[in-house]
């Protein structure tokens, strides 16, 4: 995909006030970490991730993703804006859409197109390609791809389903691992027409599908619990196929965009844990030095991950003139999108 006249005018991140190390998680899980004979430090030191964040209970996805929302904004004229697209895993309900909470807490027009994109943790790129086209093809000015994270009935539907297995085993745990990694987070990205508002231009990217692995991770309805929904993942099985399919996504990319392995002075990734990010850079053949990692402190946040992750980018780096950005984002599922962005 090619993109002429698409510039990202913004990013936000917003952050839970709740802040959960992972040392807290293992001491609810002592119990089980007692009778499978492990130690307390096994979580951070196998994801690198030593605490995340969460909101205060009952809060909602579009509550957090229209003040992320609202936060991108800031002056930009509200009537401008053609597009909004709700783009969490998390949902308020499944009817209507949540982008229509999204779209009244923040006044936009009636002209507004809404709707909710769900693709796991790709949905808010897959938002901003979908943005990006209507924007080329004259249809909008503006357009908001917005996410909400809630982790939190996942996170304790995970722990209660591990305390009240009486006879645990590692295949269990295993299985359940990377729900433990999960965090909340809200995200929204602002796309305008070139010359609407400052920013990198939207160059285009690369999408890749490896449907043979969608079995790897799944939150089934039929697994929901009373404490929450419980997701069941092959880490290392995702892990790998999804790398596999990142560095096909990035060959293409390159050719679509011109560039090779050195292009990017920057680079933001999906944030999983820190074995996911070396071995992502090393299959790849990129520095990752040019990685901006946040899954330290804010655990695997979903779709908010990528986009919040670049907007802390924007707020902490020095983008020269003409740097090149890129933005891979995987999703199980698998779907990857690869964008790229000059400044």
């Amino acid at each position: 995909m090619r993109f002429q006249n698409v510039t990202v005018a913004g990013a936000a991140l917003v952050k839970p006030p709740r802040v959960v190390s992972s040392l807290e998680v293992e001491a609810r899980l002592a119990p089980v970490y007692d009778r499978l004979r492990l130690s307390a430090g096994r979580l951070e030191l196998m994801t690198g991730i030593r605490e995340r964040r969460f909101w205060q209970p009952g809060t909602r996805s579009s509550t957090v993703a229209a003040e992320a929302g609202r936060q991108v904004l800031g002056d930009f004229p509200p009537e401008k804006v053609g597009c909004l697209i709700h783009a969490s895993v998390c949902r308020d309900f499944l009817e209507p859409a949540t982008a229509s909470v999204v779209h009244e807490a923040l006044g936009l027009p009636e002209t507004c197109a809404i709707f909710d994109l769900s693709n796991a943790c790709l949905g808010v790129l897959n938002a901003m390609a979908q943005i990006a086209t209507m924007i080329d093809a004259g249809q909008i000015e503006a357009g908001l791809a917005v996410s909400g994270e809630i982790a939190e009935p996942l996170h304790e539907a995970t722990i209660a389903s591990l305390l009240n297995n009486r006879k645990p085993d590692k295949r269990h745990l295993k299985g359940q691992f990377a729900s433990l990694t999960i965090g909340s987070a809200a995200a929204a990205v602002l796309l305008v027409r070139k010359g609407l508002a400052p920013g990198p231009r939207l160059l285009g990217g690369a999408v890749g599908t490896d449907t043979s692995a969608n079995h790897l991770c799944k939150a089934d309805p039929g697994d929901m619990t009373p404490d929450g929904p419980i997701m069941n993942t092959d880490s290392e099985g995702l892990m790998h196929a999804g790398i596999a399919l990142a560095a096909r996504t990035w060959g293409r990319a390159k050719a679509e965009l011109d560039w090779n392995d050195d292009t990017p002075a920057h680079i933001f990734t999906h944030q999983v844990g820190k074995a996911h990010a070396k071995l992502t850079f090393e299959t790849l053949g990129l520095d990752q030095t040019r990685d901006f990692p946040t899954v330290g402190f804010m655990g695997n946040t979903g779709s908010a991950a990528l986009p919040g992750a670049y907007a802390l980018g924007l707020e902490a780096k020095r983008f020269a003139p003409g740097d090149i950005t890129a933005l891979l984002g995987i999703g199980s599922g698998l779907s990857c999108l690869i964008l790229g962005l000059e400044h």
